[in-house]
Order: C-alpha cells, then structure tokens, then sequence
C-alpha cells in the first residue's frame, strides 16, 4: 500500500493469470481527506487503448467493481459535504467552460462564491427567526425583552434589500454563461450566411445565390475577446407563398427579436433594405446596419437605409465575400461584448435555479414585514423559517432530493 498522497511507482497485473498489463504510478487517498470524502485509489497508466482496455477488463473481473456512474464522484462528494450544491453547478460548468470569462466565472462558483453567501444570509435570518421564537415561546419570563420582534424584522429588512440587490443585476451573469446573442438578420441574398461563416472561419452555413435558401436558425459559437457570443444566422426577411419559407421568417424574426443584439445585413448594390417594422417589438435589442459586398460597389453611393421605426446603433461596411472591414466588425463586436459583460464576472447569480431560490427568500422576507409586529409573531416566525428553508436548498442542505438527479445527469462519466 503505497503512503497517503505519495505516487509509487507500480506494476499492473491481470488478477486472472498475473501479466503484467503496465506499469503504472499508483495514489493512496484515504478518506475524509479525498475528493469525495471516502478512501480513493487513483492509477495513472500510459494512455494507450489496448491498456485502458486491459486494465478496464482486469477491474471488470473483481467482484464489486463497476464503472462509476456520470456525476457519481462529484455527487458522493456532494453527499459527504465535501462539496454544497452551487459547488457542485459550478464544477459542471467549469467543465463546460469554452471561453477564459465563463472560465473564471465558474471557477469563483466552484470556490462557494454564492454558496458561502447564501450560508452567511440563512445564518442571519436564522438568527432573526431565534428572537421571534424566543418571544413566542419565553413571553412569560422576566428576562426576556418585550420587543424582540421589531429588531428581528429590522434585520430581516436589511438582509432583503441586500438579496434583491444581488438579483438587479440584468441577468448578466445566466448571460455569461450562455453567451451574448447575435443575431444576422436581412432580407434576402445580403449576404448574411457568408457573413456567418467569415466570422466562424468556417463554412457553417450553405451559402447560394438562390434566395430563400437559410430556412431555420442556426447557431454558431464564437468566442470574441474571451467572451462567449453565439451567432444565429437567419431566413432573409420577405414576404414569401412558401408555407416553409414563411416559418423560418417567422422563426428568424423571432429569434432576432429575442438576441441582445442584431446585425442588419444590406446587399450594398440594392434598395428598399431597412429593417422597418420587422424588430418593432424587439425592446431593447440593439441593431447595427452592417453594409456587405462593399467590393462590387466601387464608389457608387450607398442607400439610404434610415427608417422611423428603427435606429442604428452603429452603420459598418464590409465585403464578407472578400473580407474587408470585417476585422472592423469583429472589433467592434469584441467591444460590444467587453461592455455588455463589464463587471460581470464576478456575478453571485449565475443560473436560473439560484435566482428563483433567491426572489422566493425575498418574497419570504417581505411577507413578514406585512406581518407588522408582535401581534402576528407565529407568522413572521413562519416566514423566516420558510426563507431559511429556501436558501438551504439553494446551497443543497435541505430537501434537495428532487433536484440532484436533473444536476448530475450533464456530467461526464466519473467526474
């Protein structure tokens, strides 16, 4: 048995006949001081397929082993408190982590930023609730203040307005996570899908001189700046008799609609091409007139795209056929993103589940202020327990049974 936490140089045998499969480096982790808490073994072999298979084979044959299940190591972690539940979504999404921002993001997740929050705020309420109950409960006593109530609901008023503060926060953080949208929408043949793939670098859309051709939405990540930023490229907006054409128009303007930002793409050489009416229910989607096949215009004058209905954010010129301005376009793209995700990354709410529990635990609290004062102290003491009760289950202390196996289901096999 090789020392805790010291490699040992090992040979690898088949229990069934002794061969030698490999030699391996071999760790000793006995618990509680292992990744999930129980006694761990760890060998390190050559990554060679006939080796991983053997050895896999050789392990198969020891009467109780088994592949481990996906998540079952970060959930046995999870179960012997070596990690809490936003722990837990946070090595999930470090995992998945594409760019250096949800990167960082996720790894301030995993090291309890929200959960050793959510921690601090229960012990509070919790502490709030403990005068209320102690004047429910030691009412009679001469020691015990008249007014515990009205200090406990002043602590209580505090710790809201410090938690909905932590929502306001625009959802940038869910966002960061997901990345920024954006949307290359126009009317037909712009150019929109050879923009797409200018900007992936790769061919990612069907590119034809036959409008109509873009039917569904298609999705392209990018990351710009070490920010996550997902592209959608869209059906060309006209009025169409095709059932299919029209449906894809429809979804585009919807998706268009929803993007944090949009690209309006316009043929350099046509007319009639503003955005018009199309977004005129986006709210606050931005949208950018962005000019293609600059190339075939030569100093021929552009058209005049402005519409009462719309406003540009910016106007750029780019040939997306021979790549001209679409550095600028990248640029400024880079830029948009940097802002929109501007002090950001260090967000406490970085998932739905955490702002659901959190906006429950403010209506909690606000239900017991409505209370007023000691005349309705069981209810008051109902819904600050009820407060606590939510952040615990944010930080998977209480009743989280429901939820894990949605949690574990997305992670790879053993982690």
């Amino acid at each position: 048995m090789p020392r805790p936490r010291h490699a040992a140089l090992a040979r690898v045998r088949d229990p069934a006949d002794g061969e030698v499969i490999d030699e391996a480096l071999a760790l000793w982790f006995p618990g509680p001081n292992s990744e999930t808490g129980e006694d761990m073994a760890e060998i390190q072999v050559h990554g060679g397929q006939a080796v991983i298979a053997a050895l896999l084979g050789a392990l198969a044959r020891i009467e109780g082993c088994r592949m481990a299940e996906p998540g079952e190591f970060t959930r046995r972690a999870f179960i012997n408190g070596r990690l809490d539940l936003t722990e837990v979504e946070g090595l999930a999404d470090l995992i998945a982590a594409e760019t250096p921002a949800q990167r960082r993001q996720a790894y301030r997740q995993l090291k309890g930023l929200i959960g050793d929050q959510a921690d601090v705020w229960r012990r509070q309420i919790i502490e709030a609730l403990a005068l209320v109950e102690a004047r429910i409960d030691f009412s009679d006593e001469a020691d015990v203040p008249e007014d515990l109530v009205g200090p406990a609901l002043h602590a209580a008023q505090q710790l809201r307005d410090t938690i909905a503060a932590s929502l306001a926060d625009g959802g940038r953080g869910e966002r960061l996570r997901e990345g920024l949208v954006v949307a290359i929408a126009g009317p037909p043949n712009a150019g929109k899908s050879t923009l797409l793939n200018r900007l992936a670098r790769r061919e990612a859309a069907i590119v034809s001189p036959y409008p109509g051709t873009t039917r569904d939405v298609i999705e392209v990540h990018l990351d710009l700046a070490g920010f996550p930023v997902t592209l959608l490229d869209t059906a060309g907006m006209r009025l169409s008799d095709d059932p299919i054409e029209r449906e894809g128009i429809r979804r585009a303007a919807t998706r268009a609609a929803a993007a944090d930002l949009v690209l309006w793409v316009i043929d350099s050489q046509a007319t009639e091409q503003s955005a018009g009416d199309i977004f005129e229910n986006r709210g606050k989607t931005e949208c950018w007139l962005v000019r293609n096949k600059i190339d075939l215009v030569g100093d021929k004058l552009w058209i005049n795209c402005e519409s009462p209905s719309i406003s540009y954010g910016k106007e750029l010129a780019v040939s997306a056929a021979t790549g001209a301005g679409i550095e600028a376009l990248i640029g400024a793209l880079a830029a948009y993103a940097q802002d929109y995700f501007a002090m950001t990354e260090s967000a406490l709410v970085t998932r739905a589940r955490h702002r659901h529990a959190l906006e429950e635990t403010v209506a909690a609290l606000d239900r017991a202020s409505a209370q007023g004062g000691s005349a309705h102290e069981e209810l008051i003491a109902e819904e600050l327990s009820a407060a606590a009760t939510t952040l615990g289950r944010l930080t998977g202390r209480v009743d989280v049974e429901d939820i894990l196996d949605v949690i574990f289901r997305d992670f790879c096999i053993g982690k």
